[in-house]
């Protein structure tokens, strides 16, 4: 699959190089904000990690523990978020979701029903070994469409919702949570023929709170995964006041994978563009490294 990221691979990469401009952007009195942001969001996540161990090798420090002591804010966040490795910057929010006071159902919807159950288990594999627990959520399967099981796929959720007074809300998990993203897309065709209307009707219809919020992403996410971006970043940043972490894993964790594609969607789903909506919404270094990984408007 061709990279659709707005970030790429720097050509005439060298580390160490990297490493010098970043130890002489933090050294002495002031930090120079610009020359880290122009040069990390330059650089693809695997490079970042060599220009750390670069660091490290020349400096004797930790090239995130000097870019924390240096940068403050939102903008600190932002680029300790794109030094981290992609499996471990999931499993990490996905902690931080889970162990606060009451739980952030909105991260672990977005994290679990967006990425592929092969992604799913690289993080629970990271998350078990980082923090010694489970991430006890089922979502990872079979892939692929199984042509056999299309027709009875929609059949059991028709008769799990519909035809049936309360939810069998189990089955919906298990279906939604274990088929392929191409399988899914054909057993909500089959369901609208059965039912008469489409699959998102019926889940908010006999579904609420965090497992409707699940089962909608699950399936927004099966129909497609950049729109379901695009919308997750439009919503972060309407009204009043913005939703800085989520507009800041979203931007850090889609740059090197589908930004392009979210930036498309994004512009025809609304009346502005990605990059517009964040210019008009963010200040200071933090928008200019987030435009940076936005990577171009489409106005």
């Amino acid at each position: 699959m061709a990279n659709r990221g707005s970030v790429k691979p720097s050509g005439n990469f060298n580390s160490s190089a990297d490493a010098e401009v970043l130890y002489k952007a933090m050294k002495g009195l002031g930090t120079d904000e610009d020359a880290i942001l122009q040069l990390l969001t330059a650089r693809s996540n695997v490079q970042r990690q060599e220009i750390k161990a670069a660091y490290k090798t020349l400096f004797g420090k930790d090239l995130v523990d000097n870019l924390k002591s240096e940068l403050g804010g939102k903008f600190e966040t932002l680029i300790v978020g794109l030094m981290t490795p992609p499996i471990m910057y999931d499993a990490k929010s996905l902690r931080d979701a889970i162990k606060g006071a009451g739980t952030d159902e909105k991260v672990l919807v977005e994290i679990l029903a967006s990425r592929t159950p092969e992604v799913v288990n690289a993080i629970k594999a990271a998350y078990k070994k980082e923090y010694d627990h489970d991430l006890e959520e089922d979502v990872s399967g079979r892939r692929g469409i199984h042509q056999e099981s299309i027709e009875a796929d929609a059949q059991v959720l028709f008769k799990a919702g519909e035809e049936k007074f309360g939810t069998d809300e189990q089955t919906f998990v298990t279906i939604l949570g274990n088929r392929s993203a191409e399988h899914l897309r054909k057993v909500f065709d089959a369901y609208t023929k059965m039912a008469g209307y489409e699959m998102e009707e019926s889940i908010k219809r006999e579904t609420s709170g965090s497992l409707e919020d699940l089962l909608l992403a699950v399936v927004k996410c099966a129909r497609s995964v950049p729109a379901y971006f695009a919308e997750t970043l439009y919503y972060a940043m309407k009204g009043a006041g913005t939703d800085d972490n989520t507009l800041i894993r979203v931007m850090v964790s889609r740059s090197e994978v589908d930004m392009l594609d979210i930036r498309a969607a994004f512009r025809r789903m609304f009346a502005c563009s990605l990059h517009s909506m964040i210019k008009g919404d963010t200040g200071g270094d933090y928008r200019k490294a987030l435009l940076l990984l936005c990577g171009g408007d489409d106005a």
